[in-house]
């Protein structure tokens, strides 16, 4: 038995289940030495949604956010997600791209790269785990959990093992949906500690309500490191809280050493984030409530609310327990997928067009003609040569991996962006989110000899 640590999720995850990623790096700021003062595991503060949330909707730099983290939390690692050849766009790039993005992630400020694929295809990680290496950050690669019958205990922990001779430092079992229930999260930390001698990580949701029982019990399996969210950021679509599971775990043998007066300290500053959140609408009280349904078809509450909007548009809000219930059969067709961004969209979108044509693959999505023949990689289960004949006719199969097809990207990317860059990493903004970073940069252009210095000399405090 040893302690269990705690990365916190607050700068990140938290705020990106509960309120679209809208966090500012101002709201942050304050916050940001008292977190550091925790002494948590890690910080995870970056990736996933954020750099598109930065440049879509805050007019703000993800990188320069990076920035003003790492020089305001001396003592923590700082953590981020990484979509593995997708790296944190909505699709796969070439591997001088994906190179080139771990090198500049960890040269301004990651130390921890958690990389994960949605397919859990190896093809599809090696090289970002690769070039991780080579920077000497710390590779956590993530598998994506989800049941059906071609999941299974033994099944994990195999690939487990093949992420760990892969280069992996540790692992993360990451239960996007919150399906992962506590006497099974026992029994699958309890085997892949049997089949690896490297660290273990869980990350779940509290969606379905089990988020607290099931790190309770991983913990007692074995678990290494939890992923919580301080607590007014914590629950529904979020992660349980932090306070909570440092209690809990208090004065036992896997006793956290957090102090729970600091955990106030920093409590205290996101519980007026939370009310104006709230009273802004930005925070939708349906995201706080449990959920049960997530268990019956793993839709992730994020993938819910992009359903109820098609449905509304279409004009057939009526029909959600149908495309509730269409869900898993799409799913079972493409290969059992586990649903996390990009395959919880694809496999929904074409949900919602099977109910509202009344037909099924009556109208299909060119992204789930993609995900069957083999773009996005390899699907769990083999998708049988009927159904792929139907999807795509004659269009042939891909079998290598995606990336193999991808022409070098770096150089035609440095041509586009030297109208607009004033740093190295714009190449990398501009290639993950073209017309959403040319944007951003002509705003922060037409800004530049306008904007008042946001620094605080007397607290030391970075600028934004």
């Amino acid at each position: 038995m040893a302690k269990v640590r705690i990365t916190e999720t607050v700068l990140r995850d938290s705020h990106q289940s509960l309120a679209a990623t809208r966090m500012t790096t101002e709201e942050m700021i304050p916050a940001l030495r008292d977190l550091d003062a925790v002494g948590y595991h890690s910080l995870e503060a970056w990736g996933g949604a954020t750099f598109d949330s930065c440049l879509r909707f805050l007019n703000e730099d993800p990188w320069k956010r990076l920035r003003i983290i790492r020089d305001n939390v001396k003592n923590t690692k700082l953590q981020m997600l990484f979509r593995g050849q997708n790296i944190l766009g909505y699709r796969h790039y070439a591997d001088d791209v994906v190179e080139y993005f771990v090198q500049k992630s960890i040269a301004n400020g990651i130390d921890i790269i958690r990389i994960f694929d949605a397919l859990n295809d190896p093809r599809n990680l090696q090289t970002a785990i690769d070039a991780a290496k080579r920077e000497n950050g710390h590779v956590q690669v993530a598998f994506s959990y989800t049941t059906s019958p071609v999941h299974t205990n033994d099944s994990f922990a195999a690939f487990a093992k093949q992420l760990e001779s892969m280069g992996a430092d540790s692992i993360c079992i990451k239960d996007m949906a919150g399906l992962l229930k506590p006497y099974d999260a026992f029994q699958l930390v309890k085997t892949i500690k049997s089949n690896i001698d490297i660290p273990i990580q869980l990350h779940t949701h509290y969606t379905a309500g089990l988020a607290s029982m099931t790190i309770l019990k991983a913990v007692e399996a074995g678990v290494d490191v939890v992923d919580t969210a301080i607590s007014p950021l914590s629950m529904g679509t979020s992660q349980p809280s932090t306070e909570a599971v440092v209690a809990t775990l208090a004065g036992t043998p896997y006793d956290t050493g957090l102090d729970l007066e600091q955990l106030n300290k920093v409590s205290r500053h996101f519980d007026g984030i939370r009310e104006r959140y709230l009273a802004s609408g930005l925070i939708d009280p349906k995201v706080l409530k449990v959920d049960v349904n997530a268990l019956r078809y793993q839709v992730p509450g994020g993938m819910l609310s992009n359903l109820v909007s098609q449905l509304k548009q279409a004009g057939k809000s009526d029909r959600l327990d149908d495309v509730l219930a269409e869900v898993p059969r799409v799913r079972e067709d493409a290969g059992y997928p586990p649903l996390v961004t990009p395959t919880s969209q694809i496999v929904g979108t074409q949900a919602v067009m099977n109910v509202i044509m009344d037909e099924r693959y009556k109208m299909v999505t060119k992204e789930f003609k993609g995900l069957v023949r083999g773009e996005y990689g390899k699907t769990p289960a083999e998708i049988s040569p009927e159904f792929r004949k139907k999807i795509l006719g004659d269009v042939e199969p891909i079998d290598c991996r995606p990336a193999d097809l991808l022409e070098p990207e770096i150089d035609k990317l440095r041509e586009r962006v030297a109208p607009y860059a004033e740093q190295e990493e714009d190449l990398l903004s501009l290639a993950l989110f073209e017309q959403v970073a040319i944007k951003f940069f002509e705003w922060r252009k037409a800004k530049k000899y306008n904007i008042d210095s946001h620094a605080d000399a007397e607290n030391g405090i970075h600028p934004i």
